[in-house]
């Protein structure tokens, strides 16, 4: 077998077909978070904080050295733990999301196989059978 029809039956397989498009669906499902946290979850949240801006926080570490531009410029140290808030929230909703789905599907599920679960109607043999036990047990 050759290294190309090797390669071919391995990235057709179904498990790596399904993986791909499970993490395309996923990265345009993490565009759609984040558009959610920045542009409802964390205003909401400053506007319940009294306007507080969780993006911009920071803490300062050290100053600026130098004028900015120049070759000798050292920019300031800041710990921007704002940032890390926001990526929290994100985090907590992304699970959330995907919790309430995988719950969903699940249930679903579950409803699907009770469905198939339920007994089969017993065949005419068997039908029969039963009724001549019923009409010993009369007896």
């Amino acid at each position: 077998m050759s290294f190309v029809s090797e390669f071919k039956e391995f990235a057709m397989k179904g498990n790596v077909v399904d993986l791909a498009v499970g993490v395309i669906i996923g990265a345009a499902f993490g565009k759609i978070v984040s558009s959610l946290v920045d542009g409802i979850v964390m205003p909401l949240l400053g506007l319940l904080t009294g306007g507080v801006d969780f993006s911009d926080m920071a803490f300062k570490l050290k100053d600026a050295v130098g004028v900015e531009g120049a070759p000798d410029f050292v920019p300031a140290l800041v710990l921007k733990y704002g940032a890390f808030v926001q990526t929290i929230f994100d985090f907590i909703i992304v699970a959330l999301a995907i919790f309430v789905a995988i719950k969903a599907m699940n249930k679903m599920k579950r409803k699907q196989d009770a469905v198939a679960e339920e007994p089969a109607a017993p065949s005419n043999q068997e039908a029969l059978l039963g009724e001549i036990r019923d009409l010993l047990k009369q007896k």
